[in-house]
């Protein structure tokens, strides 16, 4: 027989050890989004930078293949661990991010220049919020990101941004990846 004071450190225990299993998926998840997210839009910049006329084209086809991205890993995952961690509600939330995103930037009237700094901002904005959940590391990655971003946008001139852009966004996510791994 156990006392209620053995009862209740070892359900303290084991509701521990179940946040702290649900923040390692949570993170081995997040970390393959954020990697494949950090090579596109290093893709996406750097070919905006080479060729700026097809720009929306360039980052209309790297939405489509992260949404592609985005189920393959959710397959992979639930596979390899019998975890479901993708339904129709993330791709949906996705979906509503953008169109919100491009309902802003149309009515906006924003310039190439304002939308290559909104985009990784605004994404940020929902690293952040999940960093209100699910750990630091998003509210690391978000505000570094932004941070990069904002310094770039008035300090590097002209198309150059996009130059920076890759290094930050891109690489920025990769390093997030990277490190979320590791967490």
């Amino acid at each position: 027989m156990i006392d209620s004071k053995q009862a209740a450190d070892a359900m303290a225990d084991i509701d521990d050890t179940v946040r702290r299993v649900r923040q390692s998926l949570i993170y081995q998840v997040s970390s393959l989004a954020l990697l494949m997210w950090g090579v596109l839009a290093f893709v996406g910049n750097i070919a905006g930078w080479l060729w700026p006329r097809y720009g929306l084209y360039f980052w209309i086809s790297i939405y489509t293949v992260s949404i592609v991205g985005f189920l393959a890993i959710g397959a992979y995952h639930r596979s390899r661990n019998r975890i479901r961690v993708f339904d129709i509600r993330y791709l949906l939330t996705f979906l509503l991010i953008v169109a919100f995103g491009i309902f802003v930037c149309y009515f906006g009237h924003f310039t190439p220049r304002q939308q290559t700094a909104f985009w990784p901002i605004y994404i940020m904005l929902f690293y952040m919020m999940a960093g209100v959940w699910f750990g630091y590391a998003f509210l690391v990655i978000g505000a570094t990101i932004i941070a990069l971003t904002l310094i770039g946008y008035f300090y590097i001139p002209g198309i150059s941004l996009l130059l920076w852009m890759a290094v930050v966004n891109g690489g920025g996510l990769t390093l997030g990846g990277l490190w979320m791994r590791r967490s």
